[in-house]
């Protein structure tokens, strides 16, 4: 039988004082909050319009106009809804709750009768409601609703939109399901948020509503041909014959290879692990296996990104991953973050510890402007100037954040999942807690134990757990404190109050079970250097090329350090990388590496018989996350390697 060993942790439980995250929390609940609500209400200056909000207002009759953005413009207000929902847990502001309540007030009064809510169709399409789920995105904005609903909740207590949040699922529900008319979302996101709502409201038909949609998923390929012959209307004009996009080539428990558009799989995959943990379905679970092991071990970039081609925002074959015209979504990062962290609740393994890992530092971080007011939708590991967002094969690629999209589902999910960043640090089992990121701040376990975190990670390897509190009238208290050691790690040493100690170590985690008293210290020193990674050969992108890594953070070369033509670089085999602490008023405290390299250079002429000459130079690299934050300009992850010196060094 299959069981959930591990269940995350209450986000009220988790307080975040952490040298390197804590700056990105608040940059959430201070700017980027305050910002995406100012642009759903077009009040933002140099800012693409929304109109969000308005959509709303429309709605509800308390405004005249027409419907303005994508069909599924109400997720961005309910994604930003949780994230502020996250926002007032970490760091309570009156003001902006009391503004949340209006917002979901408006949100309450648009909701039609029977419980139906999605602005596009109330205003554009009131009579094709439910007929194009292929592209609608009707059962993804409720999905988003819902989430929102179950966070505010939550953190608030307040049930306003808990209550619309059920009377549309209530809809949903009376209309799909066994018996019902047979139906499934073209873009995944209904499941794992009914899921959350079951889990919330204890209405075992919300479980069984998403047990349904994911077990119809594949149950006919054809689904949504026949469904494009009964409609004479279509939005994206989206192929409904192409049934890996969406994931509904085969049954879900039949899917092996991870395909089609990433996010919808991330979404998917997520509440597959969520459902199998929840059904104590074996079969469900070792297809999550599956993919899981396909994603990470044949379709993921170094930065923990998937998804690889812009065409159709989707993955392609094993080992495809091309570095200058990667797409790599932020939303497809957080998606994975999603994925990992429900695999962890089954079986608590390093491994999905370490993709979270990967993906927060590098993938989903470099999504966001260090100001907090400029976000990417692509992440490439390769950068070109007057070739990114200029030619065709790169024109999806920028050198510079955008202030925000038409298609504007990246900012948001970025800001939701750094807000509730304390459910992914720590989880508890019957027995155990585990720490699965190193972060600085304290946890209030279920048994009563407080637990203060300091923390140098990602900068230093030093991590102290410190036992602050413990149940009233009790001295001390059993229990095991679970620490995960990254992959990455080479040599890690553990004392306990003072003293050096040996734990078991399994699966990617320390066991420290010992009855703990109040003021017992552990100190965690993990070995963190620069490393050299290489890619798989079957990789055609990466071959004879070198990424340079330190801790969990991907390192990157731009122009502003190297100069421009990046791919002239070449980084010695036998090149001793040194380390060198800056504090940038931009990019702020970092480790830059330094390495000896040279720069390769020739004659004017296109081709010649004459090899390249080259000159010493010294490489410079910064964690990637932090690429592009200054001047626009080209980034590359990486270089090819040599395995000596020219003979004609410096001619």
């Amino acid at each position: 039988m299959l069981t959930r060993m591990e269940r995350a942790a209450k986000l009220n439980n988790c307080t975040i004082d952490d040298g390197f995250w804590s700056y990105y929390v608040d940059l959430v609940c201070n700017t980027v909050v305050p910002l995406q609500e100012k642009i759903f209400n077009d009040e933002a200056a140099d800012t693409e319009k929304s109109h969000a909000l308005d959509n709303f207002r429309l709605a509800a009759g308390e405004k005249s106009g027409s419907f303005y953005g994508m069909l599924f413009q109400d997720s961005d207000v309910y994604k930003w809804l949780e994230a502020a929902a996250y926002a007032l847990q970490n760091r309570p502001d009156a003001a902006l709750e009391q503004r949340c309540d209006a917002v979901i007030g408006l949100i309450c009064r648009a909701q039609e009768e029977d419980g139906y809510l999605n602005t596009y169709f109330t205003l554009e399409r009131p009579n094709d409601k439910w007929t194009n789920l292929l592209e609608g995105h009707e059962l993804y904005c409720a999905g988003h609703m819902i989430e929102a609903a179950c966070a505010y909740f939550e953190v608030t207590g307040k049930n306003a939109l808990l209550q619309a949040a059920c009377r549309l699922a209530d809809h949903i529900d009376r209309r799909f399901g066994p018996g019902k008319t047979a139906g499934i979302p073209g873009h995944e996101e209904i499941e794992l948020a009914l899921l959350r709502l079951w889990r919330v409201t204890g209405e075992k038909r919300y479980l069984d509503l998403a047990a349904y949609f994911v077990n119809m998923r594949g149950q006919d390929p054809a689904f949504f041909e026949k469904e494009a012959q009964k409609r004479s209307w279509d939005y994206f004009g989206m192929d409904p014959k192409d049934t890996e996009y969406n994931q509904s080539h085969r049954p879900v428990r039949r899917q092996t290879e991870a395909v089609g558009h990433s996010v919808r799989a991330m979404y998917l995959y997520t509440a597959m692990a969520d459902l199998a943990a929840e059904t104590n379905d074996r079969s469900l679970y070792d297809a999550c296996v599956r993919l899981y092991e396909n994603v990470t071990g044949q379709k993921m970039y170094v930065t923990g990104g998937v998804g690889s081609t812009v065409h159709g925002e989707a993955f392609t074959a094993a080992y495809d991953l091309p570095n200058d015209s990667a797409y790599a979504e932020t939303c497809a990062a957080v998606g994975l973050v999603f994925f990992a962290r429900k695999m962890l609740q089954i079986s608590p393994k390093g491994t999905y510890a370490d993709v979270m890992e990967r993906c927060l530092y590098n993938g989903v971080l470099s999504g966001m402007q260090r100001s907090g007011d400029r976000f990417f939708y692509v992440n490439p590991l390769e950068a070109v100037q007057g070739l990114s967002g200029q030619a065709r094969p790169y024109s999806h690629v920028l050198l510079r954040r955008p202030r925000w999209y038409t298609c504007a589902c990246c900012p948001p999910n970025l800001a939701r999942l750094i807000g509730s960043l304390g459910r992914y640090a720590w989880g508890e089992g019957e027995d155990t807690v585990y720490a699965h990121l190193l972060l600085g701040g304290e946890y209030r376990a279920e048994n009563g134990a407080v637990i203060g975190v300091q923390s140098a990670y990602p900068w230093q390897g030093q991590v102290s757990f410190c036992i602050r509190a413990l149940p009233e009238n009790q001295a001390e208290l059993p229990f095991t404190l679970a620490v995960h050691i990254p992959s990455w790690c080479s040599a890690f040493s553990l004392c306990v109050n003072g003293e050096k100690a040996a734990f078991p170590v399994r699966d990617g985690y320390c066991y420290i079970a010992r009855t703990w008293r109040r003021g017992d210290r552990v100190d965690l020193h993990l070995q963190i250097e620069p490393r050299r990674v290489y890619a798989n050969a079957h990789v055609r992108a990466d071959a004879g090329c070198v990424c340079l890594s330190r801790g969990p953070l991907i390192y990157c070369f731009e122009a502003c350090d190297n100069g421009e033509e990046l791919h002239c670089l070449r980084l010695p085999r036998s090149a001793a990388v040194s380390e060198c602490t800056k504090d940038d008023p931009v990019l702020g405290r970092y480790i830059e590496l330094d390495l000896p390299g040279f720069r390769v250079s020739g004659g004017e002429a296109l081709y010649s018989f004459a090899p390249p000459q080259a000159g010493s130079c010294t490489l410079r690299a910064l964690p990637y996350y932090l690429w592009s934050n200054r001047a626009p300009g080209s980034m590359r992850v990486w270089l090819l390697e040599t395995g000596e010196r020219p003979q004609n060094d410096g001619v």
